[in-house]
């Protein structure tokens, strides 16, 4: 358990916690698949039969009326999925026997989102013939599995990390009578530009511009792209302070580096990766804040590389809020970076709160 929190403190993006799937099993999960037909992208395309895998925990209760009132939906990250909540830091301090999201009283809905996971995606044998998925595709398909493969009409509450606390934002806007409560974990309401940009430029030019992609249809994946995607999620999802500390000189960190991005060079299919970062290309939910009607708790920690807290642009957004609260996690030994969305210890204070707020007891 230490050599994963370690692992985890130093790499807090998504990509390493699909090596924790064996401890799935022991927090009672149930594997599903939905299948939805004819499903239509936003960019025209068009898929016969669109998969989305998922996990569920707990079972679904309804009131008189058989609407359901004790639905949670998890959002996982780019390049993540549902298997990466279930692990101590996250399970493990939430949803235990009397915790905030104690499954025997919580319906929990994880699903893998597209392009991600089980779900369908560009490496089943489309390759860069795949549609070409947005956010607001992923959470139309997300409210198909749970309308129509789950029977849920309505949500306690929506948690999401990293691409998932952008899908939140898109949930509220989209749905806005959906969910009683919204808690988005680690990312910005803006569109993605700056920094953020420039480093998922850098991944899909990697990708695209590397001799061995042939148009998305090599036989072998291309490892020089993967490499330098590799080492641009080390580099932004670590936090400076510890990586000092796990990294104290230079052999430490070149080694780190070399068995980081080797050790798992080929987790990723290059396809996956080159649509699942480009997704974000046109998510932009600012202007439309005012149009979100669920009390919102929206947590970022202050050592996120991916969100900077010096731009100032959750202070000035969370204004647009009607119902919402903006909480800046400062550093400290709780904190890990931009994945401090999967550390429950760190913010599990505020999920309190707002189930709180938002009309659900609390233990």
């Amino acid at each position: 358990m230490r050599a994963i929190a370690r692992f985890l403190a130093v790499v807090c993006l998504t990509l390493p916690l699909l090596l924790l799937a064996q401890d799935a099993q022991k927090y009672g999960a149930t594997d599903g698949d939905f299948v939805a037909h004819n499903f239509k992208f936003r960019s025209g395309e068009q898929l016969p039969e669109l998969r989305l895998h998922y996990r569920t925990l707990g079972q679904p209760k309804r009131d008189a009326n058989g609407h359901t009132t004790n639905a949670v939906l998890i959002l996982h990250g780019t390049t993540g999925w549902s298997a990466q909540f279930l692990v101590p830091p996250f399970a493990g301090e939430l949803f235990g026997q009397v915790q905030l999201l104690d499954t025997s009283r919580y319906f929990i809905v994880i699903p893998d989102n597209i392009g991600h996971g089980k779900s369908s995606r560009p490496s089943d044998g489309m390759h860069a013939h795949f549609p070409h998925y947005d956010y607001d595709d992923m959470v139309l398909a997300q409210h198909q599995l749970l309308t129509e493969g789950l029977g849920v009409d309505h949500l306690r509450l929506i948690l999401g990390t990293s691409m998932g606390c952008m899908h939140s934002f898109v949930w509220g806007e989209t749905y806005p009578a959906f969910m009683d409560a919204l808690m988005p974990l680690a990312c910005l309401p803006v569109e993605i530009s700056g920094r953020n940009r420039m480093w998922r430029k850098m991944v899909i030019d990697a990708v695209r511009n590397d001799p061995e992609w042939k148009n998305g249809e090599y036989t072998e994946p291309p490892k020089q792209a993967l490499r330098a995607a590799r080492d641009l999620f080390v580099l932004v999802g670590g936090t400076p302070l510890r990586l000092q500390g796990a990294l104290p000189n230079r052999d430490a960190a070149d080694k780190y580096v070399a068995d980081a991005v080797e050790a798992h060079l080929l987790d990723l299919d290059a396809n996956d990766l080159l649509y699942a970062v480009a997704a974000s290309r046109n998510y932009d939910p600012s202007p439309h804040l005012e149009e979100i009607v669920a009390p919102v708790m929206w947590i970022n920690s202050a050592d996120d590389f991916i969100n900077p807290p010096e731009l100032g642009i959750a202070e000035q957004q969370s204004k647009h809020l009607k119902k919402g609260t903006f909480v800046l996690l400062p550093v400290g030994e709780n904190t890990h970076g931009h994945g401090t969305h999967t550390w429950a210890v760190a913010w599990k204070q505020y999920l309190a709160q707002l189930l709180a707020e938002s009309g659900a007891p609390t233990r």
